[in-house]
């Protein structure tokens, strides 16, 4: 029975876990690396240039640079916040450059295989939508982030699906 204790613990609390935010865990640690990498190298490269006056770089030319610098990590940054966020309601899949808030029942089918690198969900209008806060980089982990997105998808799309069965009958 003492076994039983934190398992039934354990189901009352995966309700919040269940809708916790997807990121990947890989890519975001390289992308903060690169940012922070990015701003010293292209800052210190800079501030150099700035002091080698004779040679023919003046400070706009440092700044220019270490403009390069922040545009580099501006991107690694973006790439860092991609994230899906479940709610009971829906998704909101934030990728590289869009964000796309999706109803349960628009989701048709998930897809977590062949030469993609992150998970792709068919939509009922013939769309196809990348999470790529679920990548295969990360390994088993993101096959279980897939798993229970699916799972997520199954409990909240399909429930819909009856009463819109029962208005149109």
């Amino acid at each position: 029975m003492v076994s039983r204790s934190p398992a039934a613990g354990s189901g009352a609390t995966s309700a919040p876990d269940a809708l916790a935010p997807f990121r990947s865990r890989r890519g975001r640690a390289v992308a903060l690396g690169a940012m922070w990498a990015s701003l010293v190298v292209f800052g210190a490269i800079a501030v150099v240039m700035s002091t080698q006056g004779e040679a023919g770089w003046g400070p706009g030319d440092g700044l220019m640079f270490f403009g390069l610098g922040v545009v580099i990590a501006f991107i690694a940054w973006r790439y860092a916040s991609i994230v899906a966020v479940p709610s009971r309601s829906g998704l909101v899949v934030r990728n590289l450059v869009l964000t796309r808030t999706l109803q349960w029942p628009e989701i048709v089918r998930i897809q977590f295989g062949g030469g993609e690198p992150w998970v792709s969900l068919d939509l009922e209008d013939g769309d196809t939508v990348a999470v790529m806060a679920i990548q295969k980089a990360d390994g088993p982990v993101a096959g279980r982030e897939a798993s229970r997105l699916a799972a997520l998808v199954q409990a909240f799309g399909e429930a819909a699906e009856p009463d819109d069965r029962q208005g149109l009958g």
